[in-house]
């Protein structure tokens, strides 16, 4: 099953859930533990760089990417961005046109094609492709009992970012792709992909993951007193 693994007789999570407002966050869960990652133009010269190394990941590791509504909004960024840019990114444009055996996996699976699940947009597939239905991130966090946004949301990144805010901005897409992960995990419980004990484990480590953050940036302080 897409975004799974097993190690040692359990099932574990590997995905990418990613989050773009002027940089790049990544959260990277596989069965070595759960990491996160970002990306920031600190100098204001260094984009181009920052989007070449997100797809440079992406060209390593080629992971299951999970978003909400990353379709959307973050993809698009990501590929406009790239253009200016001159990025290059073969593997995340691959769509199966060659003719060896990687090239027909990706035919029929790939990061483009919206019903492939190589990019899984939570928000579009939760929504059955129906843009009516589309239900914001924060409130079904909340309504699944996980911290939601944190004293900021999307429609503010534009102003902290000419403010010079980018650090603040950081934060707040970290939190954004750590709610997306666990909306993930209960996506997986829901499927069939976690039994409630595996999906109850999970939480419980990534819990444990915040809790071991929390002694390093406010932010994920503020985060799990939220959760709690």
């Amino acid at each position: 099953m897409d975004g799974r693994a097993g190690r040692a007789g359990q099932k574990r999570l590997h995905a990418f859930v990613f989050a773009a407002d002027f940089g790049d966050q990544l959260r990277f869960r596989n069965a070595e533990g759960l990491r996160v990652h970002s990306f920031v133009d600190r100098d204001g010269q260094s984009e181009g760089r920052i989007v070449q190394t997100f797809f440079n990941t992406i060209e390593k590791h080629e992971p299951q990417l999970v978003s909400w509504n990353g379709s959307g909004f973050d993809l698009p960024v990501l590929h406009y961005r790239g253009l200016q840019h001159g990025v290059v990114a073969d593997k995340y444009w691959d769509m199966g046109e060659g003719g060896n055996a990687s090239d027909r996996e990706y035919k029929w699976n790939n990061y483009i094609s919206r019903y492939h699940l190589r990019h899984l947009d939570l928000m579009d597939l939760l929504a059955k492709y129906t843009p009516k239905n589309n239900a914001p991130m924060d409130a079904m966090a909340k309504l699944c009992g996980f911290p939601g946004k944190l004293g900021m949301d999307g429609s503010q990144v534009h102003a902290q970012f000419l403010a010079g805010q980018t650090e603040d901005i950081r934060r707040y897409c970290e939190t954004d792709v750590m709610n997306t992960y666990l909306l993930y995990c209960r996506f997986q419980k829901m499927r069939g992909g976690l039994t409630e004990a595996e999906y109850e484990q999970e939480i419980s480590f990534v819990k444990d993951s915040v809790g071991a953050l929390a002694g390093q940036e406010p932010h994920w302080q503020e985060y799990l007193q939220a959760w709690n």
